[in-house]
């Protein structure tokens, strides 16, 4: 057996502060080199802090950390270790240091002594491995958060480390790039690469050779993806789940399946037995059952013929650096709308020009041509003052630490009421019901600093401060991004309650699940372009249009497609797990 790669002992980890905070506690673990670990947990478990202990970003408070046979805690092994390690953000944005992409990728093969005659086939090797090359010039503040992400990635590739360690990575890349990094992360593996992930997304989790679970600084669970999901009631208790495959295969009865493939090998097994007893008894298999439209269940409110159109965008076009040499355009003659009351998903490929129509809808971007009306307000008009669209129209950004700025958590949501002139009991009042929407205890989190908390904590304190707002409009940029699955849940439940409530929600998210679930309409942008817009499940059946966005169906539909594929009859258009249950004759 290979001797450790990555040694750990009694490692302790506490962030100072008014209020201590015991982030790791006591955490004993080795990593053999050439594994592929994911370790998971809900926000806050301590994942990030010890992912940051692997190259010496944090130092253990108490306890060890050995690097092949370096101790982090030995300065002079310092340069040894960040050579081995290389490390992607959560966020993008805290690696990227240049302002160029290539000479971004280029700075970490410089910093450890790469030759020049090496550097520019790195470089280029690096990019390419991320589909990046055409971007190589591009200024990475222009790019989107997505391609930021596959600069991060490219950065750490072209240093050859011997470990890659991973946190949350892929959480901002649509379908198509998070596979393309799947597959980067699989073909380094194979090469001997030692990969480390972080990750709430348990497809990602199951093609790992380990997973580590974690729980309030601690490991709770340490195994094969197939005996951790195994234990799904114990996984749900930690606040995670188990990938749709995984669910469906319990559902159904059936030995856990990681993959489809195995789904319906172990579907086929049952039905030869089922389908021959029920042959015997003149009865019609269960496997063939069709599901009529109307059994389905409804996706969304139906709007009443008294709504009205309450955002409009004609034919906006936007370009970035207009009239400069590097111009970049982010979007071309883009027509949406949106009524009042409704949940209208945006759905398109990283740089597919989402967020830049976001901006938009509450004035951070004025229009260059075209038009966008946002309830009585035209944005076109240079007279109309933003600063009262802002109060209707409350945006949270793609990356939630744009815009904490204050020093604690409570301030920071408090900032927006107080500057609508509220006493400060209304504040008070109003910052504690956006914490409790959010899931934020009040006592535990108002005079937490906000450097303390984790991506997922971050996230829900930036929505916390634009519902505190009480925005007619609330626009979300990728919102349950970074989030456990219980987090998730609750971002949902939140949003069903703002719309039951009369807030009119427009959600850009590459999880085609939360779409599902949420949105009542979708509008798919490619390129800039809004190249279809209509009722979810129609838009999610239309597999030629999604494959021309980038974009993958949600993983139930995925995994109904599969299946048909293998002659199983269900229906096109299923989005939900208890409708695909219910067409392959489970309870």
């Amino acid at each position: 057996m290979t001797d450790p790669i990555i040694r750990i002992e009694n490692l302790h980890h506490t962030y100072a502060g008014a209020r201590p905070i015991d982030a790791l506690r006591g955490i004993d673990l080795t990593i053999r080199a050439g594994e592929y670990v994911a370790i998971v947990g809900a926000n806050g478990s301590g994942k990030s802090t010890l992912a940051r202990h692997l190259n010496a970003l944090l130092l253990p408070t108490r306890g060890d950390v050995w690097i092949e046979r370096a101790n982090t805690r030995d300065p002079k092994s310092l340069r040894a270790i960040r050579a081995a390690v290389q490390m992607v953000f959560q966020h993008p944005d805290s690696q990227l240091v240049a302002t160029m992409v290539e000479e971004d990728i280029a700075f970490g093969p410089e910093n450890f002594g790469v030759s020049e005659n090496e550097l520019p086939e790195r470089v280029r090797a690096s990019l390419e491995t991320v589909g990046m090359w055409t971007h190589r010039q591009r200024a990475p503040h222009l790019l989107s958060a997505g391609q930021k992400q596959r600069v991060a990635i490219a950065g750490a590739l072209a240093v050859h480390p011997r470990i890659l360690a991973l946190d949350e990575a892929t959480a901002m890349l649509d379908p198509a790039g998070r596979e393309a990094v799947f597959e980067i992360v699989r073909a380094l593996h194979q090469r001997g690469t030692t990969i480390v992930t972080i990750t709430h997304e348990m497809e990602e989790v199951a093609r790992a050779d380990r997973v580590i679970v974690m729980r309030a600084g601690q490991i709770a669970l340490d195994g094969s993806p197939r005996d951790v999901f195994a234990r799904a009631d114990e996984l749900r208790a930690l606040d995670l789940d188990v990938p749709p495959v995984v669910d469906l295969s319990r559902r159904l009865g059936l030995p856990v399946c990681l993959t489809p493939e195995e789904l319906g090998a172990a579907l086929r097994e049952r039905a030869h037995a089922v389908i021959a007893s029920r042959a015997a008894a003149k009865q019609s298999p269960i496997y063939s059952l069709e599901i009529a439209s109307a059994q389905k269940p409804c996706l969304a409110m139906t709007l009443d013929a008294n709504d009205h159109t309450i955002i409009r965008v004609e034919q906006l076009s936007h370009w970035y650096l207009r009239g400069l040499p590097l111009q970049a355009r982010a979007l071309e003659n883009v027509d949406f709308d949106v009524t009042r009351g409704e949940t209208m998903g945006l759905v398109g490929a990283t740089g597919s020009g989402k967020s830049t129509l976001m901006q938009h809808l509450n004035g951070l971007l004025r229009p260059q041509t075209g038009r966008v009306r946002v309830a009585s307000y035209d944005l076109a008009d240079a007279r109309t003052d933003v600063r009262a669209v802002r109060r209707a129209v409350g945006l949270v950004f793609q990356q939630p630490e744009d815009q904490l700025f204050a020093q604690f958590v409570g301030d920071d949501i408090a900032f927006a009421p107080r500057q609508f002139g509220l006493d400060k009991d209304a504040v008070r009042a109003r910052v504690r019901w956006a914490m409790e929407m959010v899931g934020l205890d009040f006592d535990a989190f108002k005079d937490r600093m906000t450097t303390t908390l984790s991506g997922g904590e971050r996230r829900r304190v930036a929505l916390a401060g634009v519902l505190a707002m009480r925005p007619q409009i609330l626009v979300a940029d990728e919102p349950t991004a970074g989030l456990d699955p219980r987090a998730r849940l609750q971002t949902r439940e939140i949003f069903r309650r703002l719309r039951a409530e009369g807030t009119t929600l427009v959600v850009a998210s590459h999880r085609m699940d939360d779409v599902a679930a949420l949105c009542q309409r979708v509008t798919a942008l490619n390129d800039g372009r809004a190249i279809a817009r209509g009722a979810t499940r129609e838009i999610f059946a239309r597999v030629d249009l999604l494959q021309a966005a980038g974009l993958a169906a949600p993983p139930i539909a995925q995994i109904a497609a599969i299946l048909r594929a293998q002659g199983w009859r269900v229906p096109p258009d299923i989005l939900f797990a208890d409708e695909l249950v219910a067409a392959l004759g489970g309870a």
